[in-house]
């Protein structure tokens, strides 16, 4: 594809992404997302052509107005779409394929400094939620998603979802769909159930074998549970 074709179809990526465009005004001065992957487009190719310096000055140009970091060597697919983009970073061997969805604060950066491919690879159809780090030579699967502030050190394989630090495998079987990229799993909740849950059979235990009576202690513990448990409530509700 040629790059103005490649650059008009990267204009028409964001009203498949978001519902908040309203007209072409803001997509001209209210998505650096959008600037971002245009200016990587002509950096990249004049690095390819061999002018590396001139691609650098290019990139150090765009980021004072994107606020992203993108390496001109990465190879960035068709429709890769960066929201908001603020505070992107990705590096010279990453490499996404198209139609990847990434929100801001993202890093796809390495681990080490040695020479070769040291770079995330992201297949097609994958979302990286926002504040994810993305390291080393690893692969994020196609359509599989990466939950916001997760750092991800190992392989995703395909339509699954990885969260927490280090991230996690959690999901698998994800359906094509960007937009449900919030329905992940609270990995802080299960585990806080299963540890209640356990201390109250062991409690039970204690007090069957040795008679120990802890009625009042129990009706505190659950007074001061509720006023928490409400007061989360109300929080919800504002």
């Amino acid at each position: 594809m040629g790059l103005w074709k490649q650059i008009k179809e990267d204009f028409s990526v964001p009203r498949l992404n978001d519902p908040a465009l309203d007209s072409n005004f803001e997509l001209f001065f209210n998505y650096p997302g959008v600037w971002a992957i245009i200016n990587h487009r002509i950096s990249n190719r004049l690095y390819n052509k061999g002018w590396v310096k001139l691609s650098r000055a290019y990139v150090g140009i765009g980021s004072l107005f994107t606020k992203t970091d993108i390496h001109p060597a990465a190879t960035i697919g068709r429709r890769v779409f960066i929201d908001h983009a603020i505070g992107v970073v990705i590096g010279a061997t990453a490499i996404i394929d198209e139609d990847v969805l990434i929100y801001q604060n993202v890093t796809l950066g390495g681990v080490s400094l040695d020479k070769g491919k040291r770079h995330p690879t992201v297949r097609a159809n994958a979302v990286i939620g926002s504040g994810a780090k993305v390291l080393g030579n690893i692969t994020i699967g196609k359509n599989s998603k990466v939950g916001a502030n997760s750092v991800v050190v190992c392989d995703v394989p395909k339509s699954s979802t990885a969260v927490g630090v280090p991230a996690k495998i959690i999901k698998k079987d994800n359906k094509n769909c960007k937009l449900a990229h919030d329905d992940l799993p609270d990995i802080n909740k299960e585990m806080f159930k299963y540890l209640i849950e356990r201390i109250h059979v062991l409690e039970t235990a204690l007090k069957e074998e040795d008679g120990i009576d802890v009625s009042d202690k129990d009706k505190k513990l659950e007074e001061d549970y509720n006023k928490f448990i409400n007061a989360m409530n109300s929080i919800k509700k504002k």
